[in-house]
């Protein structure tokens, strides 16, 4: 319960800040004059003794009762309140920026470059007040500096000072500071640019006056977005995952190694998190209290995300999409620089080597130059700067050139006054100059000429000219040394003093040896007054004096300070630091010209150069796989192994086996099989599409072994109503066969353990019915011999025989057409469509899993039960080779050949009922429509309308009685 105020509290707090109409004194008075330079001083973030900074209430106060002589209480206030209120947002910003370089463990670096581009900003908004400063310090005393004045000067500080902190109070996730928690660097980086990315994509429809706050947040979201661009550079082209503070999208499986098969699905993984709660929370309400606490006005909006934890996909918004085809790339890259060479010297196709594409540049450095050609001028440059030979001839084209064509293309031509062009220029002549120093350039970028800038004597050390990577000072110095030529020989101390040897024995002697003092003197490392060392000691001293003279030329040379120097223009040019600050110097004073959208700059100044690359990549892994690791070759050995392509390659492993079963031998000594394979191999004419014999084995599965897939196809199937004679002469005992090809590296990524798997489902299944079909044809050849015992049993042995053998070859004939043949042609298509490896193993994979379909082996319910009545025909047909064969081998007891009758009748019997079943479920118009493999199988099992008639209904054997199907 509130306790009321008493009466005492009431009155003192109604006085605490003066009386309105009491005489003010004397000591509190000012000047307006003084007003505005305290106004200035904490706008730059310092107090003053009139304004000073509230360490409790974490903001700017004015000092308590003073006053001016012309302006009310309440006027002065109201005025002073816009810039308490726009220092103290300032003073905020400054405070957080600390606490990120500060924080006790090492900012990632998305969030380092965000505190330091917004401190860039805050010195910008705070540049303002200091000219302000210097315009009233150096006036002439025209000019009387008011309130009035510089609250109307100061409009754009106040302004962006105020959503300078808003966009650093929704950035940065106030979890961050919290002492007890721990966010993981991705989310930081992810949680920052997606907020500035939604943030930008709000004020990108300025209004009038509007600018300043896109320009802000632009350059803001672009320094923020440079240490992810530079990571996806790495990544990108040169195939390296530089993520020391695990920020990116996806991380690297340390323990899958590149030549190991699961290498491509597992070696690197999309990062995934659970995150509760990254949305400003009480750590950000110590830096930020409420506005109505500071100067009276509404609060920030701060949004609080509800719910639990859920777990996504840790990646920016603006790549999501793209995210599956980078890694890809990466991957790419890695398997084209470690994979073996070719083996023949002739093989067609182009040596491809990866380099970079766009005119030399990291993609940080062509994100900033295409965003500045984009806003300062509406260009779009990718076709200019994608491949090396584009932007050079672009600088060299005559003055009344208007056009230009590049691949087919009519690009226009590029205007060399524009700002983009110039910093281009420029940045592009230096990094020629770096890789080849002997060729000079002529450019209007460089106003010094290659000159020697040392005298003779040293001008046998390479580092010392125009630019000099080794030595920062000489690059920077070089227009000095080049005007002061005399002073030089002064300034080299490698010509003046006598240079130390490089190591340290004398030195230790000194320092461990007590009677070494008079010896130690002898022993200088003034070596000029004779020579009594040997010639190959003075050699090799002499060697170490140049190599300290090619280190420091000029070992007392310092650059002259320059105020406001970037530190990547101080040293020599660096890779991802040069260009981009000076694009992001030139868009802190630039206007833009258009204010796109966020998703049209990272199109077309990000995405469509990374799409480009991934193509790229992609082209050449494919042209490896096709014609250096021989895809298509090896795919063929599979399509010959697995769906029997090659009828001589496992003709005699079949027969051996397939006789054994006809014996009731067991199939169970995995060296006995290996070996009849081996001599099946190499008695083959298609032995040589394999690379080694050995490399086909097969084995035996147990049942435990079988994996889930093949259990649950199992557990569906339906078994005959009868076993057969002997158990080992089932059907399903091929089941037990598991075969296995060693294919390649890195085909292998491919052609994995699981494929492999797939494969040797389809291959037993076609086991079953080349088994079938050898049984029948035996059976035949005795039906033959006993063909002049023309009775009626006999007539009816030989339809159930046509019947059966009608529907095997049928269906062979079906899986010859429509699997080896029609699914081998849409693979060859598919690849050859392919722009990516991801997209290669994608169509192997619908290959793989077309043909399983086809087979009915695919793990479903609809397939198992059609793929049981398909297995209970070809059981049927071991039953009927079982009768046959008690027949011929002299079954001529009545009680016999009344036992064998009985089997027909149930064979022919079960034959009709899975013959119906079949052709209800196959010809069914819904299958029908989704597979349209289903209504060929109809077609050829239902010859001449035997079984079915063309309007649906099902005939019996005698065809008298009709069943209308469903």
């Amino acid at each position: 319960m509130e306790v009321p105020a008493s009466l005492i509290s009431k009155v003192h707090s109604s006085f605490s800040d003066g009386l309105h109409f009491a005489a003010p004194l004397p000591s509190l008075s000012t000047s307006e004059i003084e007003l505005v330079k305290g106004a200035l001083h904490i706008c730059q973030g310092f107090s003053s003794d009139l304004f000073y900074w509230d360490h409790i209430g974490q903001s700017f106060r004015v000092k308590t009762g003073i006053y001016v002589s012309h302006l009310t209480r309440t006027s002065l206030y109201g005025i002073l309140d816009q810039f308490t209120y726009a220092a103290t947002c300032l003073k905020l910003v400054e405070i957080l920026v600390n606490k990120i370089h500060k924080s006790a463990r090492s900012p990632p670096p998305t969030l380092r470059a965000f505190a330091c581009s917004v401190s860039a900003w805050l010195k910008k908004l705070r540049d303002v007040a200091l000219r302000e400063e210097e315009n009233i310090s150096t006036g002439d005393g025209k000019m009387i500096a008011t309130l009035l004045g510089l609250s109307s000067s100061l409009s754009s500080l106040c302004s962006g000072a105020e959503y300078l902190l808003q966009i650093v109070h929704e950035a940065v996730p106030g979890a961050y500071f919290e002492p007890n928690s721990y966010i993981a660097a991705a989310d930081v980086a992810v949680y920052i640019l997606n907020q500035l990315y939604r943030k930008l994509d709000e004020v990108c429809l300025v209004q009038g006056g509007e600018e300043d706050a896109y320009r802000m947040l632009l350059y803001i979201f672009t320094g923020s977005l440079l240490p992810y661009v530079e990571g996806l550079d790495s990544w990108l082209f040169e195939g390296t995952l530089d993520d020391p503070f695990e920020e990116m999208f996806f991380y690297a499986n340390k323990g899958i190694a590149i030549d190991e098969t699961e290498f491509w699905e597992k070696s690197y993984l999309l990062r995934t998190a659970k995150i509760k709660n990254l949305e400003i929370g009480s750590s950000s309400d110590v830096l930020l209290k409420d506005k109505k606490d500071i100067t009276g006005r509404e609060s920030i909006s701060t949004r609080e995300k509800e719910g639990g934890e859920i777990e996504h996909h840790v990646c920016p918004l603006f790549i999501k999409d793209m995210g599956k085809a980078i890694v890809s790339a990466g991957k790419s890259l890695q398997l084209i620089r470690h994979a073996p060479l070719p083996s023949l010297s002739d093989v067609p196709g182009d040596n491809h080597e990866i380099r970079r594409c766009i005119a030399g540049l990291t993609l940080s450095e062509v994100f900033c130059v295409s965003l500045a050609a984009l806003i300062g001028h509406s260009d779009h440059i990718s076709e200019y700067v994608w491949h090396d030979n584009l932007i050079v001839s672009s600088f060299e084209s005559p003055v009344g050139k208007e056009k230009e064509e590049r691949n087919g293309e009519i690009l226009p031509f590029i205007s060399s006054d524009k700002v983009w062009y110039k910093i281009l220029a420029n940045v592009l002549g230096q990094k020629r100059e770096i890789v080849s120093e002997s060729t000079h350039i002529d450019t209007d970028v460089f106003s010094l000429q290659k000159e020697k800038l040392v005298p003779d004597g040293v001008d046998d050390v390479p580092c010392v000219g125009t630019y000099c990577p080794q030595n920062p000072a000489i690059t920077v110095c070089q227009r000095f040394l080049y005007g002061n030529k005399d002073a030089q020989s002064a300034l080299s101390l490698s010509r003046n003093l006598y240079l130390p040897p490089l190591d340290d024995k004398e030195l230790r002697k000194a320092v461990f040896y007590k009677n070494s003092g008079s010896c130690s003197e002898e022993k200088s490392t003034d070596f000029t007054f004779g020579f009594w060392f040997d010639e190959s000691e003075y050699v090799r001293r002499q060697e170490e004096t140049k190599m300290l003279e090619m280190l420091f030329p000029f070992m007392t040379l310092l650059p002259s300070f320059q105020e406001d120097l970037h530190i990547s223009e101080f040293l020599p040019f660096e890779k991802n630091s040069t260009l981009p600050s000076r694009i992001l110097s030139w868009m802190q004073s630039a206007e833009p010209k258009v204010t796109p959208l966020p998703v049209v700059i990272l199109q077309e100044c990000l995405i469509a150069y990374i799409k480009k690359q991934a193509d790229y990549i992609g082209r050449i892994i494919l042209s490896k796989l096709l014609y250096d690791w021989r895809l298509l070759d090896e795919l063929e050995v599979l399509r010959a192994i697995y769906l029997l392509g090659s009828g001589d390659l496992l003709q005699h492993f079949l027969v051996v086996i397939f006789n054994k079963l006809d014996k009731g031998e067991s199939l169970d000594d995995d060296f006995e099989l290996n070996t009849i394979l081996q001599e099946s191999i190499r008695n083959s004419a298609d032995g040589s599409l394999l690379s080694t014999p050995d490399s086909l084995v097969v084995s035996i599965t147990k049942n435990s072994d079988l994996s889930e897939d093949e259990q649950h196809g199992a557990s569906i199937q339906i078994s005959t109503p009868r076993k057969s004679r002997l158990q080992t002469m089932g059907i399903d005992v091929l089941q037990s066969l598991n075969f296995t090809y060693k294919v390649s590296w890195p085909l292998e990524l491919l052609a994995n353990v699981e494929a492999l798997k797939k494969y040797n489902q389809v291959m037993i299944f076609l086991l079953k019915v080349k088994r079938a079909k050898f049984v029948l044809d035996k059976a035949r050849r005795w039906m033959w011999k006993d063909r002049s015992t023309a009775t009626t049993t006999r007539k009816r042995h030989w339809l159930l025989e046509q019947k059966l053998l009608h529907f095997v070859n049928a269906f062979h004939q079906y899986v010859m057409d429509r699997v080896y043949h029609s699914a081998w042609r849409e693979l060859c298509e598919g690849v050859a469509a392919a722009r990516s490896l991801d997209e290669v193993i994608e169509v192997h994979e619908s290959y793989l899993l077309s043909i399983q379909r086809q087979c009915f082996v695919v793990p479903d319910k609809l397939w198992a039960l059609i793929a049981s009545r398909i297995n209970n025909i070809l059981g049927l047909a071991l039953d009927f080779y079982s009768i046959q064969q008690t027949l011929s081998s002299g079954g001529a007891v009545s009680a016999i050949k009344t036992r064998c009758e009985m089997e027909v009748d149930r064979i022919e019997r079960q034959f009709d009922e899975c013959i119906a079943f079949l052709l209800r479920i196959l010809s069914f118009k819904l299958n029908v429509g989704q597979f349209p493999h289903l209504a060929d199988l109809v077609t050829r099992i239902n010859y001449n309308y035997f079984y079915m008639s063309d309007s649906g209904s099902l005939m019996t054997t005698s065809g008298s009685d009709v069943i209308t199907s469903r």
